[in-house]
């Protein structure tokens, strides 16, 4: 009987104190959004944009577009993928990228702590921006389970400007304020953050 009562006080206490500390985070971010890009959004929207092509050969021209049952099912596999990375780039507290890592293209890119600091300086922007890019995704997948090419190749230019629109706003604002720089935002498309 003694020995009950000794234990009391000592499962009182891990009780308090697990309720005060709460519950772990609910979502785990050592993962950069830079690292997100880099692995899931290009090389998905890299195979999405190469799925419908035409080529000019001495033969004349080739039309590379989804044919086969396995080559939509890939497309919408890839468009999944581009989607949920939408989502992952949501998650607060998600870093632009790992600590000491430097912007790819100085003097183009900004750094990753201004970056970060206009992600979080206005998080309604930010997921506008993720938003579009799902919203094209979707567009995506429509025309995938349409089996429509011409509504794919559209699909996959909204999902260029969607990132490019990201893109500007966020890793390069100030490439196109320098004089003589007449290239419209729309026009670059750039790989990753």
């Amino acid at each position: 009987m003694r020995t009950r009562h000794s234990l009391l006080p000592i499962a009182l206490s891990l009780l308090l104190s697990t309720a005060c500390s709460g519950p772990p985070p609910e979502y785990r971010t050592a993962v950069s959004i830079k690292e997100i890009m880099d692995s899931i959004i290009d090389p998905n929207a890299d195979y999405l944009w190469g799925s419908v092509s035409v080529l000019s050969t001495a033969k004349g021209f080739v039309e590379k577009s989804p044919k086969t049952k396995e080559d939509w099912y890939e497309a919408r596999r890839r468009t999944i993928s581009l989607m949920e990375a939408a989502n992952l780039l949501q998650i607060p507290g998600r870093p632009v990228a790992q600590p000491g890592e430097k912007a790819a293209n100085p003097g183009i890119e900004e750094p990753p702590e201004v970056i970060q600091t206009l992600i979080d300086s206005d998080r309604a922007s930010w997921t506008q921006y993720t938003h579009g890019l799902y919203d094209a995704g979707l567009l995506m997948l429509k025309a995938i389970d349409a089996k429509k090419v011409q509504e794919f190749q559209a699909a996959g230019e909204n999902v260029d400007k969607a990132c490019e629109s990201c893109h500007v706003h966020y890793w390069y604002p100030h490439q196109f304020d320098q004089p003589g720089n007449n290239v419209p935002s729309g026009s670059v498309r750039k790989r990753g953050p």
